[in-house]
């Protein structure tokens, strides 16, 4: 088949996925949370109940608002899509035209971010402007480490295309037990709690504390704009974690189009971004928040772990 066809269905079945896969996943890290905490819980459909409620009503913005707030939310979501189209999270065959290069998969998730924070600006609330100023610090520390972790994991296979890196993890799996690999798999893990507001930087669960980031920016959303910035980040956790899994442990990625290496990668995403999921709720239940002060601190440790993992996979090479 053609590669431009293969790439084409690879990335509807990916969307399609991770569009019912993400708030499965929340459901799923709240029902174990739940669980381990001695509650009852929602379920783990729950969530999809709170995006189909949001959908069916209409926003209520604040007067005076821009078209931010009601762009914002569909950039955040229309971001979070295209990382699950441009990720190697079913099959590693990419677009010839749009490669999933490095930056610019760094780049597509700065638009979600620079949206979200707009949205909170926008309200021209006092926790919007705070939970939008702490999100853009948080950032600015966080893209770095993207940057360095990922290009150490890319050393190896020479290129910064990131469907290239899971392919070559794949066939040389002694990589992926490196002493570099590991660095830089611990600074990319840190770096993607941030990114997607988890513990210890923030506490998704909370909408009372004054240390809030995600949820101060979603604070005068509702309607059709609440459910597009909630399943936006939903998508991007999700996404996210399909690319450590695959790194991690890469068999079950498509490399060779056909209908059951397609069905079998289906399946083992899923069942990693599951097994993720379930294993970051029961690690946030041993976990604090960190004070504001020391996200910093926290941050510039996961971009030393980058920087000592690229030094060294120089040094080894």
């Amino acid at each position: 088949m053609n590669a431009v066809v293969s790439a084409i269905i690879i990335a509807f079945v990916q969307v399609l996925l991770f569009v019912f896969l993400a708030p499965l996943l929340m459901g799923v890290i709240r029902q174990v949370r739940a669980t381990i905490e001695g509650r009852a819980g929602a379920g783990i459909w729950q969530p999809w109940r709170d995006v189909r409620k949001l959908l069916a009503k209409n926003p209520v913005r604040a007067e005076g608002s821009s078209w931010m707030l009601k762009a914002g939310p569909v950039a955040l979501m229309v971001s979070s899509l295209l990382l699950c189209v441009l990720l190697p999270l079913v099959g590693t065959i990419p677009f010839p035209s749009i490669p999933s290069d490095l930056f610019v998969i760094v780049s597509v998730m700065l638009i979600g971010v620079v949206a979200l924070a707009l949205v909170g600006l926008d309200g021209g609330t006092a926790f919007g402007g705070m939970g939008s100023s702490r999100h853009m610090t948080v950032a600015a520390l966080v893209e770095p480490t993207l940057l360095l972790s990922v290009y150490a994991l890319s050393i190896p296979a020479g290129t910064s295309t990131i469907s290239a890196i899971v392919e070559t993890r794949l066939f040389s799996p002694e990589v992926i037990i490196s002493p570099v690999s590991v660095l830089a798999l611990v600074a990319l893990s840190i770096a993607i709690m941030a990114e997607t507001a988890r513990l210890p930087v923030d506490n998704p669960g909370t909408h009372l504390e004054l240390t809030m980031l995600h949820e101060a920016m979603t604070l005068e959303a509702s309607g059709r704009d609440l459910a597009w910035l909630e399943v936006g980040s939903w998508l991007k956790l999700a996404a996210l974690l399909g690319l450590v899994s695959n790194l991690v442990v890469p068999w079950g990625v498509v490399t060779d189009f056909s209908a059951l290496g397609l069905a079998i990668g289906v399946v083992s995403i899923a069942v990693k971004v599951l097994v993720l999921g379930v294993l970051l709720s029961v690690g946030e239940i041993f976990l604090a928040k960190v004070r504001l002060f020391q996200v910093p601190e926290l941050l510039a440790g996961s971009f030393a772990l980058a920087f000592l993992a690229v030094t060294a996979s120089y040094l080894v090479a």
